[in-house]
């Protein structure tokens, strides 16, 4: 599908970004071009070691910020697909700090929008977060309002073929600033902090990430928001997988956290639909047929009233699979 397509990646220089590039180069070898767009002038020189231009002429690494649209214009000119992953993420620091998380996760949503829409980009993929569901800390505020955009993106785009979809999915198994790094680095000190004993989180691993991208971008009429079939786990039992001798020391949750994590709320219940290995939230308002939806994925409404939420997951990590997927995804 991405072959002699050109694509950009938001954020690229980030966990997933580099997880993508790595899968776009080697499933197609003859992509167009891939532009890495991120403000991080470090982080696109190590980025570029890693993937070299004389060894991957595809490769395009531009310095931008997704608050300032000129330059995103100039970044989509000629690009086919855009993959939204730039997001200030931290909940805690967006709490201290919540007008530049607004800037970025919802000035420069719209930013992206507009430029995609100024250009002649055909499909847009934007990464969210299981915090957009029923937030109550100001990331996942932002980053609903970021979904919001996305989907209605589509009811102001004319006779513009372009497509925008969300793919919405739970804690990534080793990214930049999340837990099981957080504790692989902490476990030296002998002592682990549990926030809360009662704490679950969904899991997926960076490549489920991907898989979720590509799926929504080969497969999205426009406007769904896509949600993964993933288990949860206890932070307890992350813990013992990583440092099963050290001891582990409640220290309590910190601003905004959730106990339980959701991705499809009783409200949303009346607009998803199971499309086997994921779920999809549909728009309310939608430009194109739903009986044909429907009978095009073999799709099934959900009970009204069906939430899904780590903590009444019906699949569950264990100790020992959480200590296999960490050496798998993490460690090698």
């Amino acid at each position: 599908m991405l072959n002699n397509k050109s694509i950009l990646i938001t954020g690229g220089t980030g966990s997933f970004g580099k997880m993508f590039t790595s899968l776009i180069l080697e499933r197609n070898p003859d992509v167009k071009k891939l532009v890495i767009l991120s403000r991080d002038e470090q982080k696109h020189f190590q980025m570029a070691q890693e993937f070299p231009e004389d060894k991957y002429p595809a490769m395009r690494y531009f310095i931008g910020d997704v608050r300032d649209k000129d330059r995103l214009i100039r970044a989509m000119t000629g690009v086919d697909y855009v993959i939204h992953a730039a997001a200030m993420k931290h909940v805690h620091l967006a709490e201290y700090n919540p007008d530049e998380c607004i800037k970025t996760n919802v000035g420069g949503a719209q930013n992206v929008v507009d430029a995609c829409l100024m250009t002649q980009v055909e499909r847009v993929v934007a990464l969210s977060t299981d915090k957009a569901c029923a937030p109550i800390n100001l990331y996942g505020a932002t980053k609903l309002t970021s979904d919001k955009l996305f989907v209605a993106a589509n009811n102001i785009r004319g006779n513009n073929p372009i497509r925008f979809s969300v793919v919405r999915y739970g804690n990534v198994m080793g990214s930049n600033g999340s837990v099981i790094p957080f504790f692989l680095n902490k476990k030296k000190e002998g002592v682990l902090p549990i926030t809360d004993i009662n704490m679950t989180r969904f899991n997926i691993s960076l490549q489920g990430g991907v898989d979720m991208v590509m799926h929504a971008l080969e497969n999205a009429w426009g406007g769904e928001i896509f949600i993964p079939k993933i288990p949860s786990y206890r932070i307890t039992d992350v813990a013992e997988a990583i440092a099963p001798d050290c001891k582990q020391e409640v220290v309590g949750i910190r601003p905004g956290e959730k106990i339980h994590e959701e991705m499809i709320t009783p409200s949303d219940s009346y607009h998803t639909y199971d499309l086997g290995k994921y779920y999809t939230i549909l728009p309310a308002t939608h430009r194109w047929n739903l009986v044909d939806y429907i009978n095009h994925f073999n799709a099934e409404m959900v009970e009204k009233g069906f939430s899904y939420n780590s903590g009444e997951n019906t699949e569950w990590e264990t100790i020992d699979t959480l200590i296999d997927l960490i050496k798998i995804h993490v460690t090698n």
